[in-house]
């Protein structure tokens, strides 16, 4: 099946206030996860500023409320309103408590929060490796919760943010958890990404008579949020010197935040569903990891990978 293609009118330099300029959400309601640093910020308040209600759903009320308050002053007279709302995505009980407290339709959801490059191996109280719990299953348990919602809102569009990252590491189904392979950082980080990317694939093809697009992303290579708090700055240098890492150039965290931006509200992807996305447009194939600064593993795209990684992932969060 042919896939249309994005207008290229936005680029890698690309705002998310330039992607969703002359668009109107008034009457629309978003949530937005890890709203309370970096990207999720300007998520927030590009989708606001349009007239959006957004809920921030995050790990922290008392950082998410400063946040709401620091965006209300910046925000025009007629923005949507702002909310802010418990979730830890390692914590599953907070979830279902989200879910449960949520009434009415869901427009927009964008899975926005994570965890990058844990030194160690570390599990969740129900046994997940961590990056993986976080990453991926908890933004599927929350997706999965909201799902009524979403179909609610006829035409609802759910953003998973992923990362260049997934070039680490497809998913490992036999052994997710590092159960018998040596835990790596990057490895882990690029697992889970993977399994955002091939979230999007599975809600796409599952979700589509509901009107629910689903959408994967690649935001850019973004310093100084706390996405990178754990990672250091010498081992990084280090394992690009090992292994050949390249990385694309840095963005602010406003252009970080446009693709997201574009895949929640512009109109210019309406009806593209099951995607990865870079620099505000579709990504191009990748064959191999090799210095690729860009780019989409079809292993990460593959149906069937999907389709195993959401029945497993059904079963984790039962």
């Amino acid at each position: 099946m042919s896939v249309p293609q994005t207008p290229r009118t936005f680029g890698a330099s690309t705002t998310a206030a330039e992607v969703i300029d002359g668009v109107d959400l008034h009457g629309r309601r978003a949530v937005v996860t890890g709203a309370s640093s970096g990207i999720g910020v300007e998520t927030a308040r590009a989708l606001a500023a349009a007239g959006a209600d957004v809920t921030l759903a995050v790990r922290d009320t008392a950082a998410g409320a400063r946040v709401a308050a620091g965006l209300e002053a910046g925000l025009p007279a007629d923005a949507g309103k702002l909310a802010v709302a418990r979730l830890d995505l390692a914590d599953r009980s907070t979830v279902k408590a989200f879910v449960d407290a949520w009434t009415g339709p869901l427009h927009i959801l964008v899975g926005n929060a994570g965890v990058m490059a844990l030194p160690e191996l570390t599990h969740t109280p129900d046994g997940r490796e961590t990056q993986f719990a976080v990453n991926h299953l908890g933004h599927f348990a929350l997706a999965v919760g909201l799902r009524q919602a979403l179909a609610a809102a006829d035409g609802a569009r759910v953003v998973s943010v992923s990362s260049l990252g997934h070039l680490f590491s497809p998913v490992v189904f036999d052994d997710l958890d590092y159960r018998f392979r040596p835990y790596d950082p990057w490895t882990s980080y690029g697992q889970a990404k993977t399994a955002n990317i091939l979230f999007a694939v599975g809600a796409a093809e599952r979700w589509a008579d509901d009107g629910i697009t689903a959408n994967a992303l690649m935001p850019g290579n973004i310093g100084g949020t706390s996405l990178a708090r754990h990672v250091d700055p010498q081992q990084l240098a280090e394992l690009i010197d090992t292994v050949g890492l390249a990385l694309p150039p840095q963005k602010n965290v406003a252009q970080g935040a446009a693709t997201s931006v574009l895949l929640a509200a512009s109109p210019t992807v309406a009806g593209i569903t099951g995607r990865y996305f870079e620099d505000c447009a579709q990504a191009e194939p990748v064959t191999e990891r090799g210095t690729a600064v860009a780019g989409i593993a079809p292993y990460a795209l593959d149906l069937e990978n999907a389709t195993r990684l959401w029945a497993m992932s059904e079963e984790f969060v039962r």
